[in-house]
């Protein structure tokens, strides 16, 4: 019983801990990687979603018609979430470059509010 939540308590464990470093962190690429540890924690649920005890990667070719088969779908939504990931991450690091050139400062509270 306790092994099977693991899983979901390592998830949202690094959901929590991310979530606790963007809210209390001073430096933006903090956030960005504290944002990171958030997004891992799908991939952990996902993976955990998707997984089957004593089950084989579904490749049909040797498989016999009655042996389980771990869903091919969950595998690519994980993969799918990485490439996101990675692009969200490199798109908030460039911002907080082009801050740090405007600011000299990676702090958020020394942005000055947006005026129009």
């Amino acid at each position: 019983m306790i092994r099977g939540l693991m899983p979901y308590v390592l998830a949202l464990w690094l959901f929590l801990i991310g979530l606790y470093g963007m809210v209390t962190s001073r430096n933006l690429v903090h956030i960005v990687m504290c944002l990171a540890i958030v997004q891992s924690s799908t991939y952990v649920l996902l993976l955990e979603v998707g997984y089957r005890a004593g089950a084989t990667a579904p490749i049909f070719k040797d498989i016999t018609s009655g042996r389980s088969v771990v869903d091919p779908v969950v595998q690519a939504l994980v993969l799918t979430d990485i490439v996101i990931g990675v692009t969200v991450a490199a798109l908030l690091l460039a911002l907080a470059v082009q801050v740090h050139k405007e600011t000299h400062s990676l702090d958020p509270e020394d942005l000055r509010p947006m005026t129009g």
